[in-house]
This record gives structure tokens, C-alpha cells and sequence, in this order.
């Protein structure tokens, strides 16, 4: 699936002004139409309309990027990129938890400010799916628990359930090989679709500990995504 940026809304949130519009023109070069907000609560409000793609400064006055985060969750799964000097792993790490996809540290390169918004975008609409397809091809059944992937709604024993875009690629890598085992490296390559780090491996049981809270009911005992010891993860 082709990616038209000239349709994509991305909403950036950072209480620097200077920022805020080298970042606007920067994007707006790029064929994006740019939303500003100067706050998080800022940012929570304006996250009401359509947007494709959001970018928080975490170190914002008031309500912080991560606070943003948490409250634009609970309505939106489209991709959100963090913003921050704060770059050690327990500081990304509550950032994941909040909901956040990815971390670009300050000060940034622009080239790969516009390069992260680009492929966060791309992988978003790639599983998105699409087209007419067989209700079997569209859906994946594993006991209670239901994916469609035309519409990326996920819902368990009947009831909805809300996954940030890297979760829901996670899940979906899981849920179409399922029995097969998957390595740490193997899904932070095949989701992310990077190269494999090992202060990677943080970022992907980070991802997969809040999948856990939400489709366990016991995520110290999971029934649905299962840790192999010593080898990885697989849905059973």
C-alpha cells in the first residue's frame, strides 16, 4: 500500500516555539500538513481530529509528553514519537508504557526526524491492509481472542481491545505463525524493521508486557503469548 503524504495530518506537540516552526516547515516541505500544539494539554485537545502520526515533546510544562500520551491512548492507535534529552532505558521505557512507538533523542537531525516519521507512517498503513479479501484472510481466530485486519480492531471474548500500532504488529506476527517460536531479534526486525540491537531487547519485552496487561487476565500466567525459556515468544 502506497503512502500518499500529502493526506497525512501529523500533529506536533513542544512548548519551544523556535522548534515547533523549523519542525512545521521542515514537514511541510515534505508534503505533510502540520497541526502545532504548545502543551500536552494542548496536544490532548487537538488529538481529537483527524490525525495520522503525533510527535511529543516529553519535557513539556504542565501536562508532560508521557501524561499526553496516557490520555490520547484511550482514543487513537495511530503512531506516537517521542521527543526527549532523556535517553536512559527506564526514562524509554516509561514512555513505551505510556503508549509512545519511538524515542528520537535531542538535539535530533532533522533528516532523521522526517526519516522516522516516514517509516513509522509506512509500517502503519502497510498492516493497516486493505482490499477484498476472504473473511478467513481478513480475520484470525485463536480461541476468544480476534483479530481483523482490515480494520486493526482486536477484541477479546466479544469486547474491544485498544492496541498502540506496535502492539497490534506484534500480536498480528504472533497470531498468523502461531506455534512458532519468535526470538526477541526476530520480532524487533520483523516489526520494527531495523537492525537488531541488544539494547533492543528492552524495547520489545517492554511492548509485549503491556500487550500482556491487556489480553491476560493473569499476565503473570499468560494462555495467549507464551515465553519459550531460553528461546522467545509464540502464541498458543
Amino acid at each position: 500500500m502506497e503512502m500518499n503524504t500529502e493526506r497525512k495530518r501529523i500533529l506536533f506537540a513542544d512548548d519551544d516555539p523556535e522548534i515547533r516552526e523549523v519542525v512545521r516547515i521542515l514537514l511541510e516541505h515534505e508534503g505533510f500538513e502540520v497541526i502545532e500544539a504548545s502543551n500536552g494539554k494542548e496536544a490532548v485537545e487537538k488529538s481529537g481530529g483527524s490525525v495520522d502520526l503525533i510527535i511529543l515533546d516529553v519535557m513539556m510544562p504542565g501536562k508532560s509528553g508521557i501524561l499526553a500520551c496516557l490520555e490520547i491512548r484511550k482514543k487513537l492507535t495511530v503512531p506516537i514519537l517521542f521527543l526527549t534529552a532523556r535517553t536512559q532505558d527506564s526514562d524509554k521505557a516509561l514512555g513505551f508504557c505510556a503508549g509512545g512507538d519511538d524515542y528520537l533523542a535531542k538535539p535530533f537531525s532533522y533528516t532523521e526526524l522526517v526519516a522516522r516519521v516516514k517509516a513509522m507512517l509506512r509500517r502503519y498503513y502497510v498492516y493497516q491492509g486493505g482490499g477484498n479479501r476472504k473473511e478467513d484472510d481478513v480475520q484470525i481466530q485463536i480461541r476468544d481472542l480476534l483479530l481483523n485486519k482490515d480494520s486493526r480492531e482486536v477484541r477479546l471474548e466479544g469486547g474491544e481491545i485498544l492496541l498502540t500500532d506496535l502492539e497490534y504488529r506484534i500480536l498480528l506476527l504472533l497470531a498468523e505463525n502461531r506455534g512458532k517460536i519468535f526470538t526477541i531479534q526476530n520480532i524487533y526486525e520483523s516489526v520494527w524493521e531495523e537492525p537488531y540491537y541488544y539494547i533492543s531487547n528492552n524495547t520489545v519485552m517492554v511492548h509485549i508486557r503491556n500487550l500482556r496487561k491487556k489480553l491476560e487476565k493473569d499476565p503473570k500466567n499468560p494462555k495467549y503469548i507464551v515465553n519459550v525459556w531460553g528461546k522467545g515468544y509464540r502464541i498458543e
